[in-house]
């Protein structure tokens, strides 16, 4: 259980704090008169602590010999006491003047008592999946080889990085706008003929569609992406003086260019972590884990369930570690549950190994 209390700062005061539960006070001695603390967590298993108990009467004793000799303390009559109550439990607040030679402490000092994670990110929801931080262990275990496709030729490994960081940045984005529905090793092989052609704004422009298009054949709907990347290549000269855009509202706009790829795009083009890139095998997993609250049909819908509970801090990791995990183990068609280390605390995998498991005959 936590406490919260506001304490209001005071000039030239020195503020005691009491805290009194089952007959146990303990009591501490401040000097920060114009020290704001804006936040302060008391935890109740602490009052009852015997070692704090020992020390609370030590620090009592001190005080009282001080008072008595007129050096630290001033009269109690002086003092002016505020009271909260809260579940049987007393917090009380003293103000009592004090010499005006004490040393003040400035603002740039100010205390801050560190709070929860829940209490720092209060957009995350309280909901988590049951199990999630150990099948998120198990995947990590599953995928510490590094050896599926995307480690090798996802969009920043397939980019041209030693290329001027404009050039690179375009790259990237056609990448992404090749990956839809294209497995990695043909999206890999199709930019790496668009680059031997010469993968640049201008030279882009200045091929036609028929070579174009023979150039990221057999990408899945190789014919309208051709159309999207021309549209979009023409809007970044005319509008971006050659790059991409900076944000992931204007990346969205682009011809071709869905959420998951915008996603994508911040992050290895910009370097900034804007949301949870999900694809196919994302979104699968996200379902057959239970990472969801209900089952959802769209990954849009399926982001917004994964950030809710999600640390920000996990964002990109979760998109390469599933992605990874969706090509070698979680298949859409034939899924290795047999081999997963959560086949016991999946749904999906439980359903499956009982759907498999040879049927006993009764006996006779």
């Amino acid at each position: 259980m936590f406490f919260r209390c506001i304490v209001i700062p005071r000039q030239s005061f020195i503020r005691r704090l009491i805290v009194m539960n089952n007959n146990t006070v303990m009591e501490e001695q401040s000097s920060y008169f114009n020290r704001r603390i804006t936040r302060s967590t008391i935890k109740s298993e602490s009052v009852v602590d015997k070692k704090a108990d020992t020390a609370a009467s030590k620090k009592l004793s001190k005080l009282t010999k001080a008072a008595s000799a007129g050096s630290a303390i001033r009269a109690e009559s002086t003092s002016t006491e505020k009271e909260i109550i809260n579940d049987n439990k007393k917090i009380k607040i003293e103000y009592e003047e004090t010499d005006s030679s004490a040393h003040l402490i400035s603002d740039a000092e100010d205390f801050e008592v560190p709070v929860k994670r829940e209490q720092q990110d209060s957009k995350r929801s309280a909901w988590e999946p049951p199990n999630c931080w150990q099948q998120l262990d198990n995947i990590r275990e599953m995928r510490k080889n590094r050896d599926a496709p995307v480690d090798t030729m996802g969009c920043d490994r397939i980019s041209d990085q030693d290329a001027k960081p404009q050039v690179y940045r375009y790259q990237v984005l056609l990448s992404l706008m090749l990956s839809s529905q294209t497995k990695d090793q043909v999206t890999s092989a199709a930019m790496t003929r668009l680059r031997q052609h010469g993968c640049n704004i201008t030279n882009i422009l200045a091929t036609d569609d028929k070579k174009l298009g023979e150039l990221i054949y057999p990408v899945g709907f190789w014919r309208r992406k051709v159309e999207y990347i021309k549209k979009t290549t023409q809007i970044l000269k005319d509008k971006y003086k050659g790059d991409i855009p900076r944000t992931l509202e204007e990346l969205c706009k682009l011809p071709g260019v869905g959420p998951k790829m915008a996603h994508l795009v911040m992050k290895c083009a910009w370097a900034e972590v804007t949301g949870i890139a999900v694809d196919t095998h994302v979104h699968r997993i996200s379902n057959r884990l239970g990472w969801v609250r209900k089952p959802t049909v769209q990954p849009e819908n399926t982001r917004v369930e994964l950030e809710s509970w999600l640390p920000k801090e996990l964002w990109t990791e979760i998109n390469w570690l599933l992605v990874g995990f969706g090509q070698q183990t979680c298949l859409p068609v034939g899924p290795k549950c047999q081999q997963c280390l959560n086949q016991h605390i999946c749904p999906f995998g439980k359903k499956e190994l009982k759907r498999k498991s040879p049927v006993k005959s009764p006996k006779k």
